[in-house]
């Protein structure tokens, strides 16, 4: 007696879920945060001139942490760049 063998099907593959709207808004990139050096190199003035700008309110605003170490958002750093280009 022969049997016959059924052929054999491909299993489906798992179905990994997808992201909801919610999760997908809550997935923002954070804000970078840099330090007085790299604001410095980027913008490309002297040290002395960004802490005058900073004691005149001149400069982009800054977050100064519990350790005493100060912090510019990429996103303050923008704004301030977008500001001083409109008034120029």
């Amino acid at each position: 007696m022969t049997q016959k063998s059924e052929p054999r099907t491909a299993r489906p593959a798992p179905r990994t879920p997808t992201p909801s709207r919610r999760s997908l808004a809550v997935a923002k990139p954070r804000d970078e945060m840099l330090t007085i050096p790299e604001v410095i190199e980027e913008i490309g003035v002297p040290r002395a001139t960004f802490y005058r700008w900073r004691q005149c309110r001149k400069g982009p605003r800054a977050i100064k942490l519990p350790n005493g170490a100060v912090r510019i958002r990429r996103s303050e750093l923008d704004r301030w760049l977008g500001a001083l280009e409109e008034a120029a």
